[in-house]
């Protein structure tokens, strides 16, 4: 500590007065130039991380001012700022372990702006990443479907070396989805399965030429088997109904509305099919009562006369 006290002290008003004067020009010269970019970009996502990088870059340059300000008076304290330092860094370890989440992010490809991810488990869109906190716009959890709930998350950048991180778009902007179809007994399982193939096909064919050709990417980057695409509808017999499984490729955004456009085909050609096609229910119906015999018994046990 009497060094650092010492150190202080060496320290002249003049390179006080240099160091407020450069880091002034700096904070200048980075809004200027922020400026000047910004005004030439039209692309709201490239006028974010242009914005995010020359702050950053602004940053370093005045860390590097400073530094080099006092860099001749630095070399007395190595062994106290080492101390320092040593202690510094388990009261903010865990601020430390995030600076290095945000460092692993940059270069492993965990997730960037604009993925869908699960994070600690907050489930979102990633809307912005710092050095410290990523900020999710959340999704799910009391809303139905992918949606957004309307609350930001802040989740500590930490969590990537403690949980898994769940991309849904980061490498493959698509998802596979499935509906289920329960028909009853005496439909046609053959006209069935044609119909929710026909309605599968029209409602989400054109996603598979997109999708196919981001998986040959994934292909080339990755060990994974050349799944289908194309969509598929199997059939499971249970003990009360014939169960359809429809299985698609969706974008990882659409997966609410391609549902819905499914469904409501689906109930057209069930209505248009004029009884050929029939859905099951777990109801139950009566369809006949037994006749009931009612005698009135008096006081002594014999049967009541009224």
């Amino acid at each position: 500590m009497s060094q650092l006290l010492q150190l202080l002290d060496s320290m002249g008003r003049d390179r006080w007065a240099r160091v407020v004067i450069a880091l002034l020009l700096c904070a200048v010269t980075v809004r200027l130039v922020r400026t000047m970019v910004l005004r030439q970009m039209d692309d709201p996502d490239a006028r974010y991380r242009a914005s995010k990088v020359i702050g950053r870059v602004g940053w370093v340059a005045a860390v590097l001012l400073v530094v080099s300000s006092f860099a001749g008076s630095l070399s007395g304290m190595f062994a106290s700022l080492s101390i320092i330092g040593a202690g510094i860094a388990f009261a903010l370890q865990e601020v430390i372990a995030s600076a290095a989440g945000r460092m692993a992010m940059m270069s492993g490809r965990f997730y960037r702006i604009g993925d869908r991810v699960q994070l600690g488990g907050i489930k979102g869109d990633v809307i912005d990443v710092g050095i410290l906190r990523t900020t999710i716009m959340e999704i799910g959890d009391w809303v139905k479907g992918d949606l957004y709930t309307g609350r930001v998350v802040r989740v500590a950048n930490s969590f990537v070396f403690k949980e898994p991180v769940y991309n849904y778009s980061g490498d493959f902007g698509f998802l596979w989805d499935e509906i289920t179809l329960p028909v009853t007994y005496g439909v046609s399982h053959t006209l069935a399965r044609a119909m929710l193939t026909r309605v599968v096909q029209e409602v989400v064919g054109e996603h598979v030429a997109p999708a196919a050709k981001e998986w040959r990417e994934m292909l080339a980057r990755f060990r994974v088997e050349d799944a289908r695409l194309e969509p598929m509808v199997s059939l499971v017999l249970n003990d009360n109904w014939m169960e359809f499984t429809a299985r698609y490729v969706v974008p990882f955004d659409r997966r609410r509305t391609v549902k819905d456009r499914l469904f409501t085909r689906i109930m057209d050609e069930v209505d248009a099919s004029g009884g050929a096609l029939q859905l099951a229910s777990a109801t139950s119906a009566i369809v006949a009562v037994p006749r009931l015999e009612v005698r009135l018994i008096d006081g002594k046990g014999e049967p009541s006369a009224s």
